[in-house]
């Protein structure tokens, strides 16, 4: 128990920077979305059950007047990694994400729960239909539910972002990039181009979106 204590409080001393007498906090995504399962030894890893109640304490703390998302996932727990885009996305405070090395599978929807959202030119995002490990059922109904699960994600990720849906469904059902994969891969720029995020910049550009929206 006090191991996880002394674990959870260091998660929340959270880099802070300033601007015109107001702080912003930087919150990291990292590694692999944690769901209801601890990762092996050695992984790193974004816990959903620390990072969800430290967003919401950052939201209420007044003086925090904004966040900064720094995103850098290769993926994970599809219902994990939704549930905190949709806390980033159902927050007061300001905020930035910006996609660092690579914002792939339910790292897409984070990236995009942002009210402005960044991406360097080198990161890349992959976007492909949810898969799931273990056992399946070769039933109907397991197919359909998988299906709900990514109708999910695809309305989430097109009411927080510019792309279009029938765009969006072609980049999940391309079969051509991938090897042993359906999907797409874009890099930075061909984020921004079909709309799924809104800039191509580093950090000083997301601060500096930031530090406008703070200041309004």
């Amino acid at each position: 128990m006090e191991e996880n204590k002394k674990e959870f409080d260091d998660e929340i001393k959270i880099a802070r920077g300033q601007t015109s007498g107001k702080e912003f906090s930087c919150v990291p995504i990292i590694g692999q979305i944690e769901g209801h399962y601890a990762q092996e030894g050695g992984v790193k890893a974004t816990k959903y059950d620390h990072i969800i109640p430290l967003l919401v304490a950052l939201d209420e703390n007044p003086d925090v007047h904004g966040i900064l998302i720094l995103i850098n996932t290769l993926g994970g727990d599809v219902e994990a990694g939704l549930a905190i885009a949709e806390v980033i996305a159902s927050l007061n405070t300001p905020t930035v994400s910006v996609v660092l090395g690579g914002g792939h599978s339910i790292g897409v929807p984070l990236a995009v729960s942002a009210k402005r959202s960044f991406i360097v030119e080198s990161a890349t995002m992959t976007i492909h239909p949810v898969r799931t490990t273990g056992t399946i059922l070769g039933v109907p109904q397991a197919f359909h539910y998988l299906e709900k699960m990514q109708d999910r994600i695809i309305r989430f990720i097109i009411s927080h972002s510019k792309i279009q849906e029938d765009t969006l469904r072609r980049m999940l059902s391309r079969t051509d990039m991938l090897v042993n994969d359906v999907g797409t891969v874009l890099d930075g720029e061909e984020a921004v181009n079909s709309g799924l995020i809104d800039c191509v910049g580093g950090i000083k550009e997301s601060i500096q979106a930031l530090k406008e929206m703070m200041n309004k």
